[in-house]
């Protein structure tokens, strides 16, 4: 049997696409390297609490195509992240807002901010890196105390070698709202993201602890065409180099108590203090009942060689890293019948419902061939 399409990857591109291709009568086969489905947004039960794998997700979206899109796969709670920073046992809200300015500063007028950034950004007199970006943004004290440490622990590089644009990801707002996101739609999947893939992928042939590029000259031959999910550098053998990436390690720890911290996401912004952030998974689980004992994970960053067993997670997008992305996109113009989507292939910092958008986009374009 010959398949349509062999997607590659059963993450949540590879799996909207395979939904929306199976729905339209397409034969799909996916395979997938780990041995699970669902990508960094597997989640595992743990002790009766459900565990988010690979870190918090928490999705959100002001497009309601994308909203009820999910909604009709599965049922959904809402959750709203109202994360914390910690730093030499203070704590200060997140994200930047006027309460995080009040704990800072002791201040509670919008004058009386800009008056104090002004002030701490004025010897900023260019924006050449993420370091001047956010001294412009947020003054000195907060980049100095909430982003400093974190972002050069997260990033493995100091804040002066990072790029200006990876700043304007964190939001910052001049009103009393400790939401982390502006967005109209904020939920969590009842009982985990594990029931959203499994309905994404109900229809597709999908085999798990499958290396696509070890057995890629055997597997091209299953399907006229390959949509592929993977690093678009260990497609092509790393001919042109190795595209650089951030990790991230987990070490999950139990503790015999109701709740271990003030809520779910707590970022940890001292220099010395190796991991970023603890994540307490219990309130992401409304079913769970458990009083005596809580699981929190804690994240560290982990540096990327590339050709390793290690997960690729972030993208380091700096001049040199879009460059060679480039020549592995011309590359892939010598293959016809192979498309790339996800973030990991694009080479982009995706949000969940960036995902699914650029996966209906993908298919949309499909369905006119």
């Amino acid at each position: 049997m010959k398949y349509d399409y062999l997607i590659v990857g059963a993450g949540l591109f590879g799996s909207t696409f395979a939904h929306l291709a199976t729905k339209a009568g397409k034969r799909c086969l996916v395979v997938e390297r780990r041995s699970h489905t669902g990508g960094n947004l597997f989640c595992e039960n743990v002790s009766g609490i459900t565990v988010h794998r690979y870190g918090p997700h928490i999705f959100h979206t002001s497009n309601r195509n994308v909203y009820d899109f999910v909604k009709s796969l599965v049922e959904i709670h809402p959750f709203i992240n109202r994360p914390l920073a910690r730093y030499n046992e203070n704590t200060f809200s997140l994200p930047f807002n006027m309460n995080t300015f009040r704990q800072m500063w002791g201040v509670s007028t919008v004058e009386d901010v800009k008056s104090i950034i002004k002030e701490q950004s004025q010897c900023v007199k260019e924006i050449r890196n993420l370091e001047d970006k956010a001294i412009s943004i947020v003054g000195r004290d907060i980049y100095k105390t909430l982003i400093k440490g974190y972002t050069e622990k997260q990033w493995g590089m100091k804040c002066t070698e990072l790029p200006a644009s990876i700043i304007s990801r964190i939001p910052v707002r001049f009103t009393y709202d400790n939401n982390y996101y502006n967005d109209l739609y904020q939920f969590i999947p009842a009982g985990g993201y594990n029931f959203l893939t499994s309905k994404l992928l109900e229809g597709s042939h999908v085999v798990l602890g499958v290396d696509f590029n070890k057995e890629k000259h055997s597997l091209q031959a299953e399907a006229n065409k390959i949509v592929y999910t993977g690093r678009i550098d260990s497609l092509f053998d790393y001919k042109y180099g190795v595209l650089p990436y951030r990790s991230l390690k987990f070490k999950l720890r139990e503790y015999n108590t109701k709740f271990f911290q003030e809520c779910a996401v707590v970022n940890n912004t001292e220099a010395d203090v190796p991991f970023t952030r603890s994540i307490e998974h219990k309130y992401f689980d409304y079913a769970c009942s458990h009083d005596d004992f809580t699981l929190v994970s804690f994240e560290y960053p982990d540096g990327y060689a590339g050709m390793d067993e290690k997960e690729a997670y972030y993208p380091v997008n700096i001049p040199e890293s879009e460059a060679l992305h480039s020549a592995y996109l011309k590359e892939l113009e010598k293959h016809s019948n192979v498309i790339i989507g996800g973030r990991l292939a694009e080479y982009k910092y995706y949000d969940m419902d960036d995902t699914i958008l650029s996966a209906m986009k993908l298919w949309k374009e499909e369905s006119k061939c």
